[in-house]
């Protein structure tokens, strides 16, 4: 296989990855908040956080439908893609998959149908229950495929024999010291990104009709959700950092922009080149900053990428997706205090905002998906050239598809992509231009 056929290969299983993870987040986010939602409904204000909840499990079923079709193009890809990889780590890989697939049938579709048909048939506690099991399966179904991500950056508690892993120690390979730091960020970056888009959809409903007090209270949770969401991300980024610089240096250096061993430890800001620290300093650094995001030889001295000659991953691709990861939640920081300061000052009621400001949170409604897309393409593609880091390579477990068969089907899959983003969007776009429709129900019809 060329390379620009394995570089195909690695955009098209990304690009699937990518349009699963992007409902995967609303699904998980949003399954927590319905049941914020339901718990709060046993208090006052119970018919405000009733509707809350009846017009956010809608968006919540749009969501998983689209997340659980998106998964099969994955699986799909992962044995057609990479026909060798099962091979390599079936051991470890085959039981957490299955796994995976057991929590969500178990989880979801068992309690599923109960959460969206049967809340007029069940007490509110037991229903409150169904929602609850419904988002326990959701994060079940989620650790078990970070908890295989994690273990492939960290792979341990498995061991390499005859080119392909046995496990060793079933509890090392499962909690990995990978797995806190990922399954922390992608919890709080559903939570972020399910905040962000109930700020936009709250907003958006503020220009065509004044807001009743459940879109009040949704207004009020989700600019606490997305301040308090976006501080706690920001602190185990910065711990997940230190964990990259341990486990994968290539990537730690390629990320810091960092290309010559043994120097101060400085972060480029927005050269990823390296021509600038050459010419003597011109690009903006920050300086001394870099020490603890790292890696270190055995004489103590900080490893550049000239260490990783061959096996250093795309170094452009890795400082700048994370930038845009970093940026965007600079962005969505600042958005989210000034809304929570505004919004104090005007009891909550979105309404009351400017109308340029409520035009800001429509435009910031999918800005988590870019938070998203950019720390996912800096997880997968800076861990290039290695599937199992350390160990087995991409090129190794590629097949030997031809790059126009990989060519069209990259593009047929990414046109699907679109047009199910256009209907999810106006689908979106029907709900909150109509919110909740009762139906009525005659005795004797279906």
């Amino acid at each position: 296989m060329t390379y620009s056929t394995l570089w195909l290969s690695q955009i098209q299983f990304f690009a699937s990855l990518g349009f699963m993870l992007m409902f995967l987040v609303i699904e998980l986010g949003l399954a927590w908040v319905l049941l914020y939602f339901k718990l709060r409904a046993f208090g006052r204000d119970h018919a405000a956080w009733t509707a809350a909840y009846r017009f956010w499990v809608r968006v919540f079923a749009l969501a998983f439908v689209l997340s659980f079709a998106a998964c099969m193009p994955v699986l799909i890809q992962l044995g057609g893609l990479w026909p060798t990889l099962m091979e390599k780590i079936g051991d470890v890989a085959g039981p957490l998959l299955a796994a995976g697939i057991l929590s969500t049938f178990i989880f979801k579709s068992c309690f599923l149908g109960a959460m969206l048909f049967g809340q007029r048939h069940l007490s509110e506690r037991l229903h409150a229950l169904v929602v609850f099991m419904v988002a326990a399966g959701v994060t079940a179904s989620s650790f078990w495929m970070l908890a295989l991500l994690s273990w492939m950056h960290v792979p341990t508690g498995a061991r390499i024999l005859d080119d392909r892993y046995w496990v060793i120690d079933w509890a090392q390979i499962i909690f990995n010291p990978a797995l806190p730091w990922y399954a922390g960020l992608f919890v709080l970056t559903s939570l972020l990104a399910v905040a962000f888009l109930m700020l936009g959809i709250i907003a958006l409903q503020t220009l065509r009709r004044p807001v009743d007090d459940s879109g009040r209270l949704v207004f009020k949770t989700a600019v606490w959700l997305a301040g308090v969401s976006i501080v706690l991300q920001a602190v185990l980024a910065a711990g997940a950092g230190g964990m990259t610089a341990r486990y994968q240096p290539a990537k730690a250096a390629a990320v810091s922009g960092y290309w010559h061993s043994g120097g101060s430890p400085r972060v480029a800001l927005f050269d990823s080149s390296g021509e600038e620290e050459r010419a003597g300093d011109k690009s903006p650094f920050w300086r001394d900053a870099a020490g603890y995001w790292l890696a270190r030889d055995k004489n103590g001295g900080f490893r550049g990428l000239d260490q990783f000659a061959g096996m250093a991953p795309p170094v452009a691709v890795t400082f700048w997706s994370y930038r845009l990861a970093v940026l965007t939640g600079l962005l969505m920081l600042f958005v989210a205090t000034i809304t929570l300061l505004r919004g104090r000052r005007r009891d909550y009621d979105p309404g009351a905002l400017s109308r340029g400001w409520r035009r800001a949170l429509i435009a910031m409604s999918f800005s988590g998906w870019s938070m998203l897309l950019g720390g996912a393409a800096y997880v997968f593609f800076g861990s290039f050239p290695y599937v199992v880091t350390g160990t087995i390579t991409v090129s190794e477990v590629t097949g030997d598809t031809a790059f126009d068969i990989v060519l069209v089907g990259c593009l047929a899959y990414l046109c699907f992509y679109m047009l199910f983003l256009a209907g999810f969007f106006q689908m979106l776009w029907h709900i909150v231009r109509y919110g909740v429709v009762p139906v009525a129900r005659h005795r004797g019809r279906a």
